[in-house]
């Protein structure tokens, strides 16, 4: 019932952009994976795209839900968006929705696209599991993508972490025990939840990893999460931004805030610096 109400809803914020036809909005299936496939007006194919990876603790949401998640980002960007509808826990555990994403990336690379030329962006529980995903590609040879943006990515599946504490009573909209723990053990299918699988703040990412932005708020409890990777990734000696704003929820990102306008600015920017310094060749048009 929450998922079919949250599809309704994400479909009804979408509204605006299509009617004005400012996006277009296909649904299809990469390799039997679920995906809706976003296209700002005009967009002709210049061998760039992104992959956005949406949150809800890994049982919620979906593609259709999240849409003011997307759209933004493929008009500030003037890039092809494909929203990953990877399968939810119970049904489907961590290893399964990993190798959905894979899934996206190999069809991708198929069509001609290359890693380099290909950007990637997750919310919450999505940015974890693009984190994973893309360490669990890097080992599968895939490489790596040209860059990465997360916004208050769900690093750390365990209950560690200053902010997991000291803001539990700040953060309007997030709660361990409640409802984040159980997600987490249903996504986790056994493992324990600091297993690097899982909550890649415990991976390693000397061996090769994007330039990655991380936005969040001094009101989320996942701050720790960001900051401590923000550090082991310079630690790694990667290139990273920690893009702070104060005071917002959770995913502030999708809220029509001025914060929010400004911080999808910087996530369009981003990918688009990093994937013009990619050396991959551009598709033909």
């Amino acid at each position: 019932m929450l998922r079919e109400r949250a599809d309704v809803l994400g479909l009804e914020s979408a509204k605006p952009w299509l009617e004005h036809g400012e996006v277009s909005i296909e649904e299809r299936t990469v390799d039997a994976v679920p995906v809706l496939d976003v296209r700002p007006l005009n967009w002709r194919d210049n061998g760039q795209v992104i992959v956005f990876l949406h949150g809800g603790a890994f049982t919620l949401n979906s593609a259709r839900g999240t849409l003011a998640n997307v759209v933004p980002v493929a008009l500030a960007s003037g890039l092809r968006v494909i929203s990953v509808d990877y399968g939810k826990a119970p049904q489907t555990d961590w290893w399964q929705m990993q190798q959905q994403v894979l899934a996206v990336f190999r069809r991708l690379l198929a069509d001609g696209y290359a890693m380099d030329r290909i950007g990637v962006y997750g919310a919450s529980a999505g940015g974890g599991l693009a984190i994973s995903s893309i360490l669990a590609g890097r080992s599968a040879g895939l490489g790596w993508p040209a860059a990465l943006v997360l916004w208050s990515p769900w690093v750390d599946l365990s209950s560690a972490g200053d902010t997991m504490e000291t803001l539990k009573d700040a953060d309007p909209i997030l709660d361990y025990d409640a409802l984040l723990k159980p997600s987490a053990e249903a996504y986790a299918a056994g493992l324990a939840l600091d297993d690097p699988r899982i909550s890649p703040i415990y991976g390693s990412f000397v061996e090769g990893f994007p330039p990655t932005l991380i936005q969040d708020s001094t009101k989320t409890i996942f701050l720790s999460g960001s900051v401590r990777l923000y550090r082991h990734l310079d630690g790694a000696g990667k290139p990273v931004v920690l893009d702070l704003y104060e005071g917002l929820p959770h995913v502030f990102q999708q809220f029509s805030l001025p914060e929010s306008a400004m911080a999808i600015s910087k996530t369009a920017s981003f990918l688009l610096e990093h994937l013009a310094e990619s050396p991959g060749l551009a598709a033909e048009p």
